[in-house]
């Protein structure tokens, strides 16, 4: 063969190469455009044939108006602290039984409603319905809430409930009692009005969940096991209404929690004779487990955006982004490496990514001139819904990578399972129902919370359990959750009411309608 054929073979073949790649991106574009132009995961049951259930108007008079804002305002300012799991504030906690036997005369006086106080300070109610042959499902909410100091930075005193432009100022505002006296409130206005439930339902409102809840939610599954009880459904907090928090999202978003990342505190400590500060040697401890947590914050976690029931999340919005978004978010299979790089830059979207590492206490030290013999930092991790316990304590082993530090599990469990949300799923449909009713202008998807809730330990009784409420977060409002000026406005309080008025009736219809069916109705 002459040099010449040779370069034209060379050359041939680099075109036919060209040409195929060529097509293979056409084809790729070709098939991302057309399912960004026809994407929405969303239609679902919206426009089903619902089944009626002849709901009760859930209509507030300006009485009640004032009512439910002055027991929710009582309810803020019973400071029912939480700070160790041996340290409660226990006179508050009885304060706080005092007003919700005050506040709801009705549900506690029903013979519709059995009620039993759970490890002291915890309140469990039961609601039988009419129709036996249908699972029971409940609602969690907690009474405590995490220590809050005027100095601080508070606009108003944490325990004042103190009303400015329309908000309502106080610790537990968002964290968790808007939910503790919105679903009893609710259920209170649906007794006084002749309510009767055909399915029957549980509320749990347990009194330790900011301090893992190991008195109040377990003691409350220990009694519903002892029962028996099975549920369709769990209904706890965690995520909330997103107004403008989502770059790029045409209008609000409603979160409702799947699953909840899992949890690891983990130890790490270096031993090592004492000395005096006049004859160091080499390495201190403190110099070798410095080292070590170092080497955790520049090797982060595995970026794993995509590979969990987070992509749900961006294919259940992606109708609602525009131009070039849309597109991207339209095509996960796609761009999920390209997005997850990205979302990781920012600390709040980078919690979506990956397991996180965050090193939260070092401890070492006596005195300035003295060799301290021990040194010890804890890092906190919260897991990926696609990694176990157990991988993540094999990375940070292989990455301080060094045998002098020792690692200690102090406390941790693998993520929780990830609940259904297909068209069959009827709590998640019953929620998604709900919050449209009541919300038309908002998106409804699923989503994962960073954080823990008491929710945790009912996965035993139910296979299905959602974390969401109502609460309207705007730009900034995150940073309120367990920070100052956590706060709400009385008419998202209201809204809370309302929502759970309508999700107790709603759960009474026997099954779920056939999608895509035409005719929209209650």
């Amino acid at each position: 063969m002459t040099e010449r054929s040779a370069k034209l073979n060379i050359l041939k073949f680099v075109k036919i190469v060209s040409f195929s790649l060529l097509l293979v991106i056409l084809a790729f574009f070709v098939a991302a455009t057309v399912r960004t132009l026809t994407f929405d995961v969303n239609a679902g049951l919206q426009l089903a044939h619902w089944e009626k259930t002849n709901n009760i108007a859930s209509d507030i008079s300006q009485h009640q108006r004032e009512e439910l804002l002055a027991n929710f305002r009582d309810a803020i300012r019973i400071p029912t602290v939480s700070t160790t799991e041996t340290q409660l504030n226990t006179t508050a906690l009885r304060e706080f039984d005092g007003l919700l036997r005050k506040a709801f005369p009705t549900v506690f006086s029903s013979h519709l409603v059995q009620h039993e106080v759970v490890a002291n300070y915890s309140h469990l109610f039961w609601v039988p319905g009419s129709d036996l042959a249908l699972v029971p499902y409940m609602l969690l909410a907690h009474i405590d809430v995490v220590p809050a100091e005027e100095s601080d930075g508070w606009e108003a005193p944490p325990f004042s409930a103190k009303e400015i432009d329309g908000f309502i100022y106080g610790r537990g505002t968002i964290d968790n009692k808007q939910s503790v006296m919105g679903i009893l409130q609710a259920l209170e206005y649906l007794l006084i009005r002749g309510y009767s439930p055909r399915r029957g339902f549980f509320i749990g409102l347990g009194h330790d969940e900011e301090v893992s809840g190991f008195q109040g939610a377990m003691n409350i599954v220990r009694v519903l096991k002892k029962k028996g009880v099975q549920l369709a459904f769990v209904l706890d907090e965690g995520l909330a209404v997103l107004d403008g928090v989502i770059s790029g999202l045409q209008g609000p978003a409603a979160l409702i929690g799947i699953s909840e990342k899992g949890l690891a505190t983990v130890k790490l400590s270096v031993s090592k004779a004492p000395g005096h500060s006049s004859m160091p040697p080499s390495e201190s401890s403190i110099g070798i487990l410095a080292g070590a947590v170092k080497r955790l914050e520049e090797n982060p976690m595995p970026r794993l955006f995509g590979e969990g029931p987070e992509r749900g999340t961006f294919e259940h919005l992606a109708h609602k982004f525009r131009f070039p978004l849309k597109f991207v978010m339209s095509n996960m299979w796609l761009f999920s490496p390209l997005l997850g790089r990205v979302m990781e830059r920012r600390p709040d979207t980078n919690a979506f990514v990956r397991t996180t590492t965050a090193v939260t206490m070092f401890n070492s030290g006596v005195k300035v001139n003295i060799l301290p013999s021990q040194a010890e930092a804890y890092v906190n991790l919260r897991i990926h819904s696609t990694q176990s316990l157990q991988e993540v304590l094999e990375l940070i082993q292989s990455t301080v990578g060094d045998e002098r530090v020792k690692m200690e599990l102090v406390d941790g469990f693998d993520p929780l399972p990830v609940s259904s949300y297909d068209e069959t799923s009827f709590g998640f449909q019953i929620i998604k129902k709900t919050v449209l009713d009541q919300f038309p202008q908002v998106t409804v998807a699923p989503g994962i919370c960073i954080g823990n809730t008491d929710s945790r330990h009912y996965t035993d009784l139910a296979k299905d359990i959602y974390r969401f409420a109502p609460t309207w977060f705007r730009p900034g409002d995150a940073q309120r959750f367990h920070g100052i000026n956590e706060r709400i406005s009385k008419k998202n309080y209201e809204e809370l009411v309302v929502f759970y008025f309508n999700l107790i009736q709603n759960c009474d219809i026997k099954d779920l309608p056939s999608p895509h069916s035409a005719g929209h109705e209650l």
